[in-house]
């Protein structure tokens, strides 16, 4: 816990809400993703005692090994995937997920496209932006967005927004503000951008979804 005996959950729900009072939005525009990668159903289990709901995972293997037990005990949680999809893996992503958030190439369009046709769920996508044009992160480039853009409404993914990774240790704004830029001129509204370290600068400047892992369980687990 925090030093004045807050939670960590609660710590951080009190600074996104101050930063959205600094940039005038309203906090339930804000939706706090726990990422529990690498962490146990244990440590998972007192956030969700707490009143936290919607939870962050980068493996299908690891989300499909740790959250039916979970979910059957809090049957409201919502389950967004964060970390890069394989195609081979879409059928299992789109039957496990409420929302994947590293939609970035044509290939991954169609599976998804096929696997939500397929079957009876259509979890919101946001296309991963690489805004800052690093060769070693996912994401498109931002002058094939348009492209992957309309690939993606063809194939009927329901486009919630984009999502970006800025670069480290450079100062997020100006990443933030481009990918916030890019979503309203192609007509988007939701951004999944912040982490533990910049969410407070990502709801400024108009996050709807920030990611937050470390700041809420401390040092990563073993992968599984």
């Amino acid at each position: 816990m925090t030093s004045d005996d807050t939670t960590p959950l609660e710590s951080i729900r009190t600074r996104i809400a101050k930063a959205a009072d600094i940039a005038d939005r309203r906090v339930t525009d804000v939706t706090l993703i726990a990422v529990s990668k690498t962490h146990s159903a244990d440590a998972i289990a007192p956030l969700l005692e707490q009143g936290q709901r919607v939870f962050g995972e980068n493996r299908v293997q690891e989300a499909a090994e740790k959250w039916p037990a979970l979910r059957a005990a809090y049957p409201d949680v919502e389950l967004h995937l964060i970390g890069q999809l394989q195609s081979n893996k879409a059928a299992e992503a789109v039957a496990l997920f409420d929302c994947i958030h590293a939609v970035d190439r044509p290939s991954l369009v169609e599976a998804l496209g096929k696997a939500m046709a397929a079957g009876d769920r259509r979890p919101d996508c946001f296309l991963q932006v690489n805004i800052g044009d690093e060769p070693q992160k996912g994401g498109c480039a931002i002058a094939e967005l348009p492209a992957l853009l309309e690939k993606a409404r063809a194939a009927g993914l329901p486009i919630a927004g984009l999502m970006c990774l800025p670069p480290a240790d450079i100062e997020p704004a100006p990443y933030f503000a481009l990918l916030a830029k890019l979503a309203r001129d192609h007509g988007l509204t939701g951004l999944s951008m912040g982490m533990s370290d910049d969410f407070e600068t990502a709801v400024t400047i108009g996050a709807t979804h920030v990611r937050i892992g470390s700041a809420l369980f401390g040092a990563r687990g073993v992968a599984a």
